[in-house]
């Protein structure tokens, strides 16, 4: 019976997927860290992987633990008793201790921060493309995709990926020469070795070109966009650029915008851009945030409500750098005043970013989150060119109340749901508006529960 168990386990967290309406979030989040630990009778132990969503045990229990065995009861006939234990509660001397300990003694490149990886970032709707592809270059660096070029605002985690594949790369084969700079310093350099060359130090030139094209199997520019328009750095890293891709050796560019809106970007960087993959990482989730705050407070080893990180989740919503500087000041807070967290304790820490008497700014993004959590479904499916009634109506939604809520022009909006265009969305508005004036309940009741949920007077 234990074999069926094991064998059928995927099947088994697929049904309770489906059956029971988990989120796509919820499920890769939580559920997909749950395996089969032991079998004792009718006692199964369940083990939770939180070392990547830090201690979710209780909520897991709590949330779950139905669902589950009635999942295991219809796929295999059997009813178990069930038990949770955390993988980070295990003894140290078990082999998956042994393993991050393994891991973690392999020598790193300073300019790599060793605590930026693939474990430790955390996954949801809004980076999991970009975590897939970045997973990817790791494991087959300079052979499937290249270049990889991730783009996203300031503080959602690019460089926490870049760095996670340097680490990933350098865990897995030493021998591999990774370099990641910034493209200040990338800059830097540039200047330096032409001033030299200048000066008759005609090596300077020389030293810098194999430093970057010679003597690398992988690099990794971050901030790309800072590089555009100072010709000098533009083409010696169009050189270097090109040199690296003809050679199969690894490249990795992080940048603020998409290569299509840089207007002063040479085209030939265009489409050498463009010749790999470009993923994006927008602003996390509810779920993601929440993951990531109790990530950091497992790290941290303290005791905080879910109730107190719900606060933070739902009013620091922009992005990660601030969402970790938040719980941050809170432990902080607490450490120093020699009191446990309370909500009353997080309020004060956070009264200077958190102010219940501001409102709340209504953005095309923060509406898209909003309509995707309504309606259950991932925001990638509003994005994305599915024509389900269960994912267009939402987008048709999505589209008004962008248009009803913000005095962003229609090419905006459409622009940020899937690059559409404006002739699409104003189709989806007149279609809800249609549907309103035809007094359908459904619709009209979706939209006066989200005005609430978005714009609360």
């Amino acid at each position: 019976m234990e074999n069926e168990l094991r064998q059928n386990w995927d099947k088994i967290l697929e049904h309770m997927h489906t059956t029971f309406s988990i989120s796509d979030v919820s499920y890769r989040t939580f559920i997909q860290k749950l395996s089969v630990y032991s079998v004792q009778g009718d006692l199964l132990t369940i083990l939770i992987d939180d070392s990547s969503i830090g201690d979710s045990k209780s909520f897991i229990e709590q949330k779950y633990s139905v669902f589950l065995s009635v999942s295991i009861e219809e796929v295999i006939g059997v009813h178990y008793q069930l038990k949770f234990v955390a993988l980070s509660d295990l003894d140290s001397k078990s082999p998956y201790s042994e393993k991050k300990a393994s891991s973690a003694q392999v020598g790193r490149n300073p300019s790599i921060n060793p605590n930026n990886t693939f474990d430790t970032f955390i996954v949801g709707d809004n980076n999991d493309f970009a975590h897939a592809a970045s997973l990817k270059v790791a494991e087959e660096p300079g052979e499937s995709i290249n270049p990889l070029y991730i783009y996203g605002g300031s503080g959602l985690g690019k460089t926490h990926l870049m760095h996670a594949i340097a680490n990933y790369i350098l865990e897995h084969d030493s021998s591999k020469r990774v370099v990641y700079v910034t493209s200040e310093t990338f800059t830097n350099e540039i200047v330096d070795a032409v001033r030299g060359s200048k000066n008759d130090h005609s090596q300077s030139i020389k030293k810098f070109r194999e430093k970057y094209r010679e003597n690398v199997d992988v690099l990794l520019i971050d901030d790309i966009q800072f590089i555009i328009g100072k010709e000098a750095t533009q083409q010696e890293f169009f050189f270097t650029f090109s040199h690296l891709t003809d050679s199969k050796k690894q490249v990795v560019i992080s940048s603020d915008k998409h290569p299509s809106t840089m207007t002063t970007l040479d085209e030939r960087f265009r489409s050498r851009f463009e010749m790999g993959i470009t993923v994006d990482v927008k602003a996390p989730t509810y779920e993601t945030r929440m993951a990531i705050l109790r990530s950091k407070v497992d790290k941290e080893n303290i005791q905080i409500d879910d109730s107190i990180l719900d606060y933070i989740a739902s009013n620091i919503t922009s992005n990660i750098r601030e969402l970790q500087g938040a719980i941050n000041k809170v432990i902080s807070f607490s450490r120093l005043c020699a009191k446990e967290v309370t909500m009353d304790l997080a309020k004060e820490a956070l009264s200077d970013k958190i102010n219940p008497n501001i409102k709340k700014p209504i953005t095309i993004d923060y509406i898209l989150e909003m309509v995707a959590e309504h309606f259950n479904i991932p925001i990638k499916d509003i994005l994305s060119n599915k024509r389900s009634n269960n994912i267009a109506y939402p987008r048709h939604i999505c589209m008004y109340m962008c248009r009803e809520l913000t005095s962003s022009p229609l090419a905006e909006i459409g622009n940020k749901l899937g690059n559409r265009h404006h002739s699409t969305v104003l189709h989806s508005i007149e279609f809800i508006e249609n549907r309103m004036k035809e007094n359908d309940i459904e619709t009209i009741k979706n939209i006066d529960v989200l005005k609430k949920k978005i714009d609360p007077q």
